[in-house]
């Protein structure tokens, strides 16, 4: 399992307003079934690595147009292979040391 951090910008949208690409993009993540958070920087997601890739792919790819001819995309993804990692553990981690 797997968390990941996305971001999707397009460029030349012709306006500093972004949310309706972020609504675009987000469609396709609501769709994929994987759990997500959306954050005012960014959108958190959980799942296999491949899965991940695959719909953050896919969001990219929604955001091109006639229009819009440049998208910028920024994936971090945090995996562990001892054991379970999730959104949630994560924060608690770190709320138990403060």
């Amino acid at each position: 399992m797997a968390v990941a951090e996305v971001t999707v910008v397009p460029l030349g949208t012709g306006s500093p307003s972004l949310s309706a690409y972020v609504a675009k993009a987000l469609k396709i993540l609501e769709q994929s079934g994987l759990k997500y958070q959306l954050t005012p920087m960014g959108t958190i997601i959980e799942g296999e690595p491949r899965e991940i890739m695959e719909v953050v792919l896919r969001m990219h790819n929604a955001l091109f147009s006639d229009k819009i001819l440049r998208v910028v995309t920024t994936l971090k993804i945090d995996e562990r292979r001892d054991k379970p990692l999730s959104m949630e553990s994560k924060v608690t981690a770190v709320k138990e040391k403060l």
